[in-house]
């Protein structure tokens, strides 16, 4: 969590607690507490206050945009246009009534087909990430915004916003806060005027029954003072993320056989690396690199926990066994990633002898 969120949060408890809908003078208090909140947040969306809702995650945000907005276009069709390299959560979402398009070796869509598909009869939403979440390579947003027509298109920013410049075209968007350092169970749903939603939920007094309960008001201030001075950072972490990922791309490639580092090496995002090594289990890689004092991840970002191959890396046709993902926060420092790459050659020679190779 971003300092800025940790005091904002300590200092919210105690002022914050109560239900922003209730008339007492606490209910009010929390309600002026939640508009500076939504409006911070906003504004670094690039949206009106009363154009964003707060859910309870990213996931939470994508699930409630992408039905609210199929159920008020039923009259058109039920179907959602994606890319295969989308979150776990669009996929989900669309379920049977999905039209799926695939991505480069990478994992940027064919806009080409995108553009066939979308402009198919039927369709009631596009969904495209800004970015992916696991190699980090960016999305042509603009174009397939202008290829999507009068369909909506539906933007997965939660691995970009706080890192990256939220890009132009899209009608709906969705954003976690604990990706740019905030307190997890904050999610963010931008709604742009003349977009036409249906909730699931019941309409009541919370979010227009886009996220209904009592909202968290502590946790949507800290998230909003984490955006805020991740925002005031980005120009210089960004930098230094962009060079050391540069550092670690290179020095893996050249001092690791059979590797293959994935995604586009110019156009991503500054601070995320994905890359797999053959005849190596990721699971015990990771162990490894945890007891080096390293924290990154195997399988896909959206369902690590499973440990299953990465959907992503499948689809871009890349190599999926024995795959890292590498994120940089605000406190890496360049020793530490010296220090990684110093690390990875050992580990991976040790857990490729222990199964003979």
């Amino acid at each position: 969590m971003h300092p800025a969120a940790r005091e904002m949060l300590l200092s919210a408890v105690d002022s914050g607690w109560a239900d922003p809908v209730r008339l007492h003078h606490e209910g009010r208090t929390a309600r002026l507490l939640l508009d500076n909140a939504r409006a911070v947040l906003a504004d670094a969306v690039g949206v009106r206050p009363d154009e964003l809702y707060l859910t309870t995650s990213g996931t939470a945000a994508i699930q409630a945009g992408l039905t609210a907005v199929r159920a008020a276009r039923s009259r058109v069709g039920a179907t959602i246009v994606h890319s295969a390299v989308e979150h776990s959560a669009v996929l989900h979402t669309a379920g049977e009534a999905a039209a799926e398009v695939g991505v480069d070796r990478l994992g940027r869509v064919e806009l080409a087909a995108f553009t066939d598909t979308v402009r198919r009869p039927g369709v009631a939403v596009a969904a495209l990430q800004s970015a992916n979440h696991e190699v980090g390579t960016r999305q042509p947003i603009e174009a397939a915004a202008e290829a999507a027509g009068d369909v909506p298109l539906f933007v997965d920013a939660s691995a970009s916003l706080g890192h990256d410049v939220v890009p132009a075209g899209w009608s709906v968007l969705a954003a976690s806060a604990h990706k740019w350092g905030g307190p997890a169970g904050v999610g963010l749903l931008a709604v742009k005027k003349g977009t036409r939603i249906a909730p699931a939920w019941p309409m009541d007094e919370r979010e227009d029954g886009l996220s209904p309960g009592f909202p968290n008001v502590p946790n949507a201030l800290a998230a909003a003072a984490a955006l805020q001075a991740r925002l005031a950072e980005a120009l210089e972490l960004d930098r230094h993320h962009r060079a050391w990922i540069d550092e670690v791309r290179s020095r893996v490639a050249a001092d690791i056989p059979d590797v293959e580092v994935v995604g586009d090496a110019d156009d991503r995002l500054p601070h995320i690396l994905t890359f797999s090594c053959l005849y190596v289990d990721g699971e015990a890689l990771v162990t490894a690199l945890d007891a080096e004092g390293f924290a990154v991840s195997s399988g896909s970002a959206c369902t690590s926990s499973t440990l299953r191959p990465s959907h992503v890396l499948a689809a871009m046709g890349v190599l999926t066994h024995g795959n890292v993902r590498v994120s940089l926060g605000r406190d890496t420092t360049h020793e530490e990633v010296q220090r990684f790459c110093a690390v990875l050659p050992g580990l991976v020679q040790r857990i490729r002898a222990e199964v003979g190779m």
